[in-house]
């Protein structure tokens, strides 16, 4: 399937940084829970979120239902059997989210993006626009 062009330079963008807040949380957190058994050890994969404690990633949503409209979620997860208390995963999707708010500036400087609750969850939202071809 083709992928406009444009799309896909936002898309690199954007995972570079959340692999940078990946390596970020791993070196801050390493240690504090036992990784989950079947999950590769971090740096061992091509892909940061496939690797290591936290799986940090963005989910593009239209919006649908939400005050904020459409963005991309933050989705923090903890690779782990143990159990994470709630406070504990709350520390975690807040330090990824506020982390990314402080690199959006430098990984995409000619738009306003911006990180803020949106439920449950942290979302970005901004100008996603694709401007011409």
């Amino acid at each position: 399937m083709a992928e406009h062009p444009k799309l896909s330079e936002f898309n690199a963008r954007l995972d570079a940084l959340f692999n940078e807040v990946d390596e970020i949380m791993e070196e801050r957190w390493a240690g504090s829970f036992s990784m989950h058994p079947n999950r590769p050890k971090r740096g061992t994969t091509s892909n940061p979120e496939m690797d290591g404690l936290f799986e940090l990633a963005p989910d593009f949503t239209v919006g649908l239902g939400s005050q904020k409209g459409r963005g991309y979620l933050i989705s923090c997860r903890v690779a782990t059997l143990d159990r994470v208390p709630p406070e504990r995963l709350e520390t975690f999707m807040t330090e990824s989210a506020a982390l990314i708010s402080d690199l959006l500036p430098s990984h995409f400087p000619e738009r306003h993006l911006e990180v803020s609750r949106d439920g449950k969850r942290y979302k970005i939202t901004g100008d996603f626009s694709l401007g011409n071809v």
